[in-house]
């Protein structure tokens, strides 16, 4: 169990970051932005579902609730490098999750018309509040790769500190993202339905060239 006794600890003015395998880091290294993007989406969600109450039934409320505890965990997960032995075994994104995920867009999606068009991120409060946090989603997945990139995603040989990126986390975040998507677009059905993208719509036609002899 986390206890936290203390809030500020000054141990980060330099730059510098603790993972949690007690390893230093700088605070740009890319496990961090990875992480913090995930926080980010989590707080983003946490929104949405603070308006989601009276919008959403109880299945569909626990679901988030449940993602976002997910999230924490997705988050130590990043926090702690791949090794091939630890002292104590760390939080890991499981492959069951995902198939959860995907389980859930299946059935949001049986619910929802078929899309012919690109929407826009909008509708209801509740919806907006999913693109949004579908967005930020997105942003933690590109971070991750990017950690992944840096990092390759195999664990630390003996004596090494530096493991690799669980690749598990990354194809969470991407099912979720279309998850939060699917979501949205639940969240509209008793408000409009989707926003819909009209190409150019808001284009003025261009106004007639000018002859000499006019000017």
């Amino acid at each position: 169990m986390v206890k936290l006794t203390k809030i500020y600890t000054r141990t980060g003015d330099e730059g510098m970051t603790g993972l949690s395998d007690f390893s230093r880091v700088r605070k740009t290294d890319p496990r961090i932005e990875a992480y913090a993007d995930v926080d980010e989406a989590n707080s983003a969600i946490g929104v949405a579902v603070s308006l989601a109450h009276g919008e959403f039934d109880e299945k569909t409320l626990g679901l988030l609730s449940q993602i976002q505890n997910e999230l924490f965990d997705l988050g130590a997960d990043l926090s702690n490098p791949l090794n091939e032995h630890y002292e104590y075994e760390p939080l890991r994104v499981d492959s069951a999750w995902i198939d959860a995920l995907e389980e859930a867009i299946d059935y949001y999606n049986s619910k929802l018309e078929k899309l012919d068009s690109f929407i826009i991120p909008g509708g209801s409060g509740v919806a907006a509040g999913l693109h949004l946090a579908r967005t930020v989603v997105r942003r933690a997945e590109r971070a991750t790769w990017h950690a992944i990139e840096e990092h390759g995603t195999e664990p630390a040989k003996k004596g090494h500190k530096d493991g690799g990126v669980s690749i598990l986390a990354v194809k969470y975040l991407n099912r979720l993202s279309d998850l939060l998507f699917v979501l949205a677009r639940y969240a509209n059905i008793n408000h409009g339905g989707d926003v819909k993208w009209v190409p150019a719509a808001n284009r003025r036609e261009a106004p007639a060239k000018r002859r000499p002899e006019q000017d």
